[in-house]
């Protein structure tokens, strides 16, 4: 497995690219770039790939809605440019409350827009011929009796450093994760419990998986979640209980939360309900200490070195390959010596 780790998007990147060039040098592999509603994640890429030398660097995600296809892969293919082929496009639709409450945008058929944006991304760094598209949502050019009537068929100037930059989806719903399989190099689920995941996913997966084109290789997975080593951390879980309590109670309304549907395939249905309700009401708290702490448990790898192996074993054997991991130094430890560890056991 390849070690990965997401970028606080919060505040402090300059002082979080710091950090990342040093866990590079550690055997991080790869960085996730957010974006949500902070700032937009291609400038953080290219200042990393300014910062850096061999981390690669991946948007974690850039939502669907925000940027037209061709600008989604200029983007990609600058940021390739500018780290000498390091880029990953990390895709998402996000959801209602960003890209309708932040954007402005009608949140209307992920799914196909998917697909037709990948297409077209591809073409662009392919660089075969004028890019045309005629699709469902988009068209290029604009067809007759849309527009000015002027557009034309166009090639991206450039040449980018790679014909093919390596696409990840975020995906939860069975359809998204089925078209993940399908069409995609990698795949970004959240709340990834890995002894649970082929029971909740491996249908959608492998009805996608029978459409996959070869040449795509195997569907790459990252997942992960806290870790901690030592005899003594098993109270850190409870500091991801406010996180997992904002997907699951916060991230939608009622009957519009993919993340409290996910919890529900779990086997979670009451909490999952009484969850979303206490923090819909404000009740953050409470709705955080409902969280099962067997869960907290399954989706982190917090415990003694030999329980950490296990976790690992755990992760490799659901197909992660991109363990991504939020590294909570101990005393004598460092977040470095955390990397260097994992890479250790991974190795």
């Amino acid at each position: 497995m390849q070690i990965s780790m997401q970028l606080s998007y919060s505040g402090g990147f300059k002082e979080s690219a710091d950090t990342v060039a040093e866990l590079e040098r550690a055997g991080l592999d790869l960085v996730w770039v957010a974006e949500a509603y902070g700032f937009d994640s291609a400038r953080l890429m290219g200042y990393i790939a300014a910062k850096t030398s061999t981390v690669q660097i991946a948007s974690g995600i850039l939502p669907i809605y925000t940027r037209t296809p061709t600008l989604l892969a200029m983007t990609a293919a600058g940021v390739d440019a500018l780290s000498d082929g390091r880029c990953h496009l990390g895709l998402g639709a996000s959801g209602p409350q960003v890209i309708e409450g932040w954007h402005g945008v009608p949140y209307s058929a992920p799914l196909g827009r998917t697909r037709e944006i990948i297409e077209i991304c591809r073409q662009v760094w392919a660089r075969e011929d004028k890019l045309t598209h005629d699709g469902r949502f988009y068209h290029l050019p604009l067809p007759e009796g849309q527009g000015t009537g002027l557009g034309k068929p166009l090639k991206i100037i450039a040449h980018p450093v790679r014909s093919r930059i390596p696409i990840w989806i975020a995906s939860l719903g069975p359809k998204n994760v089925s078209l993940t399989a399908e069409i995609a190099e990698g795949w970004m689920p959240i709340l990834f419990d890995p002894a649970k995941a082929r029971d909740v996913w491996g249908d959608d997966l492998d009805a996608g998986a029978a459409k996959r084109d070869p040449e795509l290789g195997t569907l790459q997975i990252t997942a992960g979640g806290m870790l901690a080593v030592g005899d003594d951390v098993k109270g850190l879980l409870d500091f991801v209980r406010p996180m997992v309590a904002l997907y699951v109670g916060g991230m939608g309304a009622k009957g519009k939360n993919f993340y409290n549907d996910l919890f529900r395939r779990y086997g979670f249905e009451q909490e999952a309900e009484q969850i979303q309700d206490l923090y819909l009401d404000g009740k953050k708290k409470e709705a955080a200490a409902l969280i099962p702490t067997e869960f907290l448990e399954a989706i982190s790898l917090v415990g003694p070195e030999g329980y950490v192996k296990e976790r690992l074993a755990a992760f490799d054997e659901a197909g992660v390959t991109h363990l991504n991991v939020i590294p909570v130094a101990q005393p004598g430890q460092t977040q470095s010596s955390l990397i260097s560890q994992l890479k250790e056991w991974t190795s």
